[in-house]
């Protein structure tokens, strides 16, 4: 089943998808899967929490930044500390405007003190793009390559055996990555992904990324890969309690009221939105992000009001679904910073109001870290 546009952008591997029946949607400008015929959002979240699913993310944005102390460069733009990893590894970042809010989360592969990989979301790709062109002096140089690469992620407690199988190195360390090679095809293989259970992302050539999906196809059939949805990514970040910019970040949510403070390299000299950021922490913001679990059977969705206990709206949703793990209802949600965990709150869900209590994410724990 297709809905692509003809005026949005596709993956490399979109036929693949129409072949095994997707379910397309628009994110960030591109015609990406949603969900696939024969298993739905359910179905491809528990495979992955259970077993193994096959992601297409070739919608994440690509961005390399090259030239004499290029990481040093980045490192006084994005807010992470890029001096605390070594080359082969990868760090969680974000790049924020001077009032403090999010332009943007991504991921910054070090490849070298003169080389930076970063993959931003794929509505901001291109204003990420400018503002590290803008701010970069001269001998840097920053390509925004969104679509001269594909992303695959393998996600799931057997995804070393997928990978294994495949001929692809897969006992790296949390955030590590290296350069490999499979169906003759050089790729870059990272341990990292946006589900909470081990697994791995792969960067690919785009001219060449059917061999490569048709080969991790095969590779996890022993093991039953199930292709999986942007519908299931969210539901299974959302249990991880992950954010999603847009939502629960934003330029008008700061990383300090989303509890990303451990993304932000306080010790360093600088970084954009830096005054603001240390004032906010300094003074404490006066709204924070926290989970929501249902006390009965509400499905939250974003932008629904949140009440305290009198019934005062005290703030609002970003990111609600049903998680499929807990058999519940599950949010995150941008509330007045005087609550605390364990307290009720209510959400106005269509036309009646329904008991929540708040929790500090993850809703589930899983053993992504563990090497």
């Amino acid at each position: 089943m297709s809905t692509a546009s003809s005026d949005l952008r596709l993956s490399p591997v979109h036929d693949r998808h129409e072949a095994a029946g997707a379910k397309f949607s628009e994110f960030g400008g591109w015609s990406m899967p949603l969900e696939y015929a024969g298993a739905g959002v359910l179905a491809e979240h528990t495979a992955v929490r259970s077993a193994v699913g096959l992601f297409d993310v070739s919608h994440l944005g690509k961005i390399s930044v090259m030239g004499s102390q290029a990481a040093a460069f980045v490192n006084r733009c994005l807010t992470a500390d890029l001096a605390k990893i070594q080359p082969g590894q990868a760090q969680y970042t974000l790049i924020c405007n001077d009032d403090g809010g999010v332009i943007d989360d991504l991921i910054a592969y070090l490849n070298s003190p003169d080389d930076v990989f970063l993959i931003p979301n794929a509505a901001n790709c291109a204003e990420v793009a400018q503002l590290l062109a803008d701010t970069a002096s001269a001998g840097i140089g920053v390509r925004n390559e969104h679509e001269a690469y594909a992303v695959f992620a393998v996600q799931g407690p057997l995804s070393n055996e997928v990978l294994t199988t495949a001929g692809l190195p897969s006992e790296l360390g949390y955030m590590s990555f290296l350069h490999a090679e499979l169906a003759g095809v050089p790729l870059t293989v990272c341990r990292t992904g946006y589900s909470g259970e081990r697994g791995y992302e792969l960067v690919v050539p785009s001219a060449q990324a059917g061999a490569v999906w048709d080969a991790v196809v095969a590779a996890g059939e022993p093991y039953g890969l199930q292709l999986a949805g942007l519908g299931a990514r969210d539901t299974l970040r959302t249990e991880m309690g992950y954010p999603l910019h847009g939502q629960d970040i934003s330029p008008d949510i700061s990383p300090v009221q989303a509890r990303l403070g451990w993304a932000i390299g306080w010790t360093k000299d600088a970084f954009f939105g830096d005054a603001a950021l240390r004032a906010e922490k300094e003074a404490t913001p006066n709204r924070r992000l926290w989970g929501l679990r249902a006390v009965g059977r509400g499905i939250p969705r974003p932008g629904m009001l949140v009440r305290d206990a009198h019934g005062h709206e005290i703030g609002s949703v970003t990111s609600g679904t049903f998680s499929p793990t807990l058999k519940t209802g599950i949010a995150l949600a941008l509330l007045d910073s005087r609550f605390v965990v364990g307290e009720q709150v209510q959400v106005d869900i269509r036309t009646r109001r329904e008991a929540f209590t708040i929790v500090k994410p993850p809703f589930v724990t899983t053993d992504v870290r563990k090497t």
